[in-house]
Parts: C-alpha cells; sequence; structure tokens
C-alpha cells in the first residue's frame, strides 16, 4: 500500500493569521508534494492568491463552511481529489467561523470511497493574542475551535504585553486543558509540529458542528473599478468596522494594489502583485443583510463614485 497522506486542519477565528501561518509552512515544504483545501466564506476567495506556489495543488472552497451540511459534498470530493494526486501533505485551512467539531464524519467518507489514504494528524488553532481575550466570550466559535484542538498556536504576541499573554494561555487552558500551547510572530514559531505526533492523546473531532446553513453569516462582496487614496478606503474602513468580523481584499490605490486586512479595530495594508481586473473586498457582516446601507452610505459620503455589492 502506498503511504499515507498527512492531513492537517488549520482552525482559528477570522484574522487569526491562518495564512500567515501557512505561508511559512508551505516554504518550509518546498520541497514536498503539498496540497491545500482552502476554504471561506466568501464568494470569492482572496487567501487563496496569498498561498499560490508552483508546484502546489490548491482547491478553493467558499460560500459557507466546510463542517456544514450545505458544503459536506464539497469538501469529501476535495478530500477524495488530492487523495488521487499521490501527495504527501494535506492541509486544509478552514473559515474562520468554522466549528471542526464533525471532522471524524468527512473522513469516514472518505474512508468508505478510498479505503484508509489519509493519516490524520491533528487541528492547529491559532489564537490572536490581540483580540482572542474580546473574542471568546461572545462568539461560540472561537471556543470549539479551541476544544477539538490539538495544538494552539498564539498569533500576534509581539503586540502584546506578558500580562495579556498570560491571561490569554490561561483562558485557553480553561477550554482545552491537555493541548500544547506555542507562540508566534509574525506565523513563524521555533517548533517543528510535522514531527510531533499531535494526537497521541486521541483525536477529537465526533461531535456535531454548530455550522448550519441556518446560521450562516452574510458575507458581502465589494467591486470598485476606480483607484483612492488610503486614506480615504481607510475612512471609510474605520466607518463599517465595528459591524463586520472580518474584511479583506485586494484594492488598487494610489500607491499600487494593496492587500487589505481588517480585524477588529485593526487596518493594515501590504502592496501586492496580485493585480486584478477591478478592486475587490470581502465583507463579513456581523449584522446580516442591515449592513448593506451603511456600506453604501459610507461610500457616498467619503468616496462618492459608485460600487457593485453582491
Amino acid at each position: 500500500m502506498a503511504n499515507r497522506v498527512k492531513l492537517y486542519l488549520l482552525t482559528g477565528f477570522l484574522g487569526s493569521g491562518k495564512t500567515t501561518f501557512l505561508t511559512n509552512v508551505l516554504e518550509d515544504l518546498s520541497e514536498n508534494k503539498v496540497a491545500v483545501i482552502m476554504n471561506e466564506f466568501g464568494k470569492v476567495g482572496i487567501d487563496g492568491n496569498i498561498i499560490q506556489r508552483e508546484g502546489m495543488e490548491l482547491v478553493e472552497i467558499n460560500r459557507g463552511s466546510i463542517f456544514c451540511s450545505c458544503l459536506e459534498l464539497s469538501f469529501v470530493s476535495a478530500l477524495i481529489e488530492m487523495a488521487d494526486r499521490d501527495m504527501e501533505y494535506v492541509f486544509v485551512e478552514s473559515s474562520g467561523l468554522a466549528d471542526p467539531a464533525n471532522i471524524g464524519e468527512f473522513l469516514d467518507a472518505v474512508m468508505v470511497a478510498k479505503g484508509d489514504v489519509y493519516d490524520y494528524s491533528g487541528a492547529i488553532c491559532i489564537v490572536d493574542g490581540v483580540n482572542f481575550l474580546g473574542q471568546v466570550d461572545d462568539i461560540e466559535t472561537v471556543e470549539r475551535q479551541l476544544k477539538f484542538s490539538h495544538l494552539v498556536v498564539i498569533s500576534k504576541v509581539d503586540l502584546i504585553d506578558v500580562e495579556k499573554l498570560k491571561d490569554v494561555r490561561t483562558k485557553i487552558r480553561e477550554i482545552n486543558s491537555k493541548v500544547e500551547i506555542v507562540e508566534s510572530i509574525n506565523g513563524k514559531i521555533d517548533y517543528n509540529f510535522l514531527e510531533k505526533d499531535l494526537i497521541k492523546d486521541g483525536w477529537l473531532g465526533v461531535e456535531g458542528t454548530t455550522n448550519t446553513p441556518e446560521n450562516r453569516p452574510k458575507t458581502l462582496t465589494l467591486t470598485y473599478d476606480g483607484e483612492i487614496t488610503k486614506e480615504k478606503l481607510t475612512q471609510f474602513l474605520d466607518i463599517i468596522k465595528k459591524d463586520s468580523y472580518r474584511i479583506k481584499g485586494f484594492f488598487k490605490l494610489k500607491d499600487g494594489w494593496n492587500q487589505v486586512d481588517v480585524v477588529g479595530n485593526r487596518v493594515d495594508y501590504k502592496m501586492t502583485e496580485n493585480e486584478g481586473p477591478k478592486s475587490e473586498l470581502v465583507i463579513i457582516s456581523k449584522i446580516g443583510p442591515q449592513l448593506i446601507r451603511p456600506i453604501f452610505n459610507a461610500w457616498e459620503e467619503v468616496v462618492g463614485d459608485k460600487i457593485k455589492l453582491r
């Protein structure tokens, strides 16, 4: 029998740093045959453009959580497809709003279809050191991701003080008493998890998920044909960010194309070579479709040109 494919699940709330972490892992595995299944809530995948590299297999599954019944067939099909491509590693980057409690169901389905092709090697949860304490009591998904993880990586530790880091660790321990915890700056960790047996204490993932078609958050995609200043875009984002879980995309500004990332109160820009036919932002709403009118009003007030929202 051929070697089984090592399968890792990457979880973490919106903006915690999953894609940054995965980018660094992929650099370490540049000589290996690696595939990524990337899951985003929006109609448009943004992060796939960031991690794509030569020789890597990528499947994007958008419009919901892979752990919801609405995407069950897509996820199982993607796992089967990757098993047929003779990979050494498969990483599944789940949506920031994904509850992975039922991953066992999907692995069982693949087992029935393909046999024992995957060596499930654990769930790695990225915890946002800056925003975690404000999220965990309000958003059930954050706690569920921690509960079903085998390694926790606290990101952005350079942006918090020692006391806050201690509080973050204490809260993680309340939710998952056994999981190993490491720290990360810019997605880099001094720890080779690929050589560790993360699930030596038994693996989790056999409960019902809280992800359902009914509680799927509203995701909006804003497109714009023009070019504006960074100051104006920031002004617009500052108005709508309080009602958004996450905003991200690629935007053409006066200084060139930028990758835009909004998490909590923080708005980040990074120059990018990912140029598109038009600027595009994916907005995950906290307040459902009620965010549509404020988006149009804020854009009209700050910029004035026409945008499209779908």
